[in-house]
């Protein structure tokens, strides 16, 4: 009973903090999980690949599945639309999996009002806005006006950390790994009502 049916992890956090390093190195210490791949319209970066990194469409393809209402969630960053697709999110719900979304804020709103009694999530961001702008330069992947824009776009982000189950620090690495880790398996324990509901049923039915 206890893993009939998945649960929803969101992790969102400023570009540069470490999010994607997290799951990378939580994946062998959290079980059998599935990570929601976004669709986006910004065209690949170098060693992107499509179905792997994001589902890469134009703009008009994805404003077409918007109407069609085929997003859990969408949003426009930095100029370009993100958003995840429902089918693999139910599949991977109904196959008792814990689905990881790396999502930002805007994102993280609509899913929580979607699918709330579902979701757990936790906010990841570097000890300083210093930092964040020192990691984003060395990693060189971004131009500065990028950076820049990522920043500011930061400094908005963290404004919502209150709406957030939890907050992870990524100063020292491991210690927000262990965290993260820890948050992971606590998501998994999180049913929503109708789950809960259902498993009252059943529990009263064998008790009889």
């Amino acid at each position: 009973m206890e893993n009939a049916f998945g649960s929803i992890l969101i992790i969102s956090g400023p570009s540069g903090a470490g999010k994607s390093s997290l799951i990378e190195a939580a994946k062998d210490s959290i079980g059998d999980f599935y990570f929601s791949i976004s669709t986006t319209t910004r065209p690949p970066r170098k060693g992107e690949r499509n179905g792997v990194d994001y589902y890469f469409v134009d703009k008009e393809t994805f404003e077409e599945e918007i109407r069609a209402g085929e997003f859990l969630e969408y949003a426009q960053v930095h100029g370009n639309y993100y958003g995840t697709s429902l089918k693999p999110v139910r599949k991977a719900l109904e196959e008792g999996k814990l689905v990881i979304f790396d999502i930002d804020v805007q994102g993280h709103a609509i899913a929580r009002e979607r699918m709330g009694d579902l979701i757990t999530s936790v906010f990841v961001t570097t000890p300083t806005l210093k930092e964040l702008k020192r990691r984003l330069e060395s990693r060189g992947t971004d131009d500065e006006e990028t950076v820049q824009k990522r920043i500011q776009n930061a400094m908005v982000e963290i404004e919502y950390i209150t709406a957030y189950d939890f907050l992870i620090i990524n100063d020292d690495f491991e210690k927000a790994l262990d965290s993260f880790i820890a948050v992971a398996k606590a998501a998994r324990l999180k049913k929503g009502r109708k789950q809960a509901l259902r498993f009252v049923n059943e529990w009263r039915g064998k008790s009889e």
